[in-house]
């Protein structure tokens, strides 16, 4: 009895101790969201450039497509932007994407894609984030890549830029049109 009131605290110790150094290795950056694997919310929203006009998933089914989600106001989809405008010029990226105008006003968001050009096949509104809630976004910039049956397959969080796109998105969706 006496070894076990001295062995107890020890092991309790070595197995905090693991959780520690496990949690050092582990990527802040990455959290992983529990719609992959799981079918993309449906929407029907306005269409930034055309507001008379409601644009619907329904339109994307059969291909595959990326969702960038971002925001006038946001300083880390500034530094994306160019990058995703780069891609689209350099005709590396062809796949749809579905520009997310999230919790924006219509005005800053025209101006943004005056000013710094429109990558996207469509933008949508979401002024209140509820697509966005749905999806599951933490904060802006983030990107989800959408198989051709409406399932999500990856999501980045944070900028897009040149390790996420060659090492993650690229390969994921030339796998996901040969399908």
């Amino acid at each position: 009895m006496k070894r076990l009131k001295y062995l107890l605290p020890l092991a309790l110790f070595v197995v905090l101790a693991g959780f520690l150094v496990k949690g050092l290795y582990l990527d802040p950056h990455e959290v992983p969201s529990p719609l992959i694997g799981k079918p993309a919310p449906a929407f029907e929203l306005q269409d930034l450039q055309n507001l008379d006009r409601r644009v619907s998933s329904d339109t994307l089914k059969g291909k595959v497509w990326l969702m960038n989600v971002w925001a006038s106001w946001c300083e880390s989809c500034r530094e994306e932007h160019p990058y995703i405008m780069q891609l689209r010029q350099s005709g590396e990226l062809t796949s749809v994407v579905v520009g997310l105008q999230y919790k924006d006003k219509v005005a800053p968001g025209v101006a943004f894609l005056n000013q710094y050009g429109n990558p996207y096949t469509m933008v949508l509104r979401d002024p209140e984030g509820k697509l966005g809630i749905d999806y599951g976004v933490y904060g802006v910039p983030e990107t989800f890549v959408v198989d051709k049956k409406g399932v999500i397959r990856h999501k980045v969080i944070g900028p897009m830029m040149q390790k996420a796109w060659n090492q993650d998105v690229k390969p994921l969706i030339k796998k996901l049109e040969a399908e």
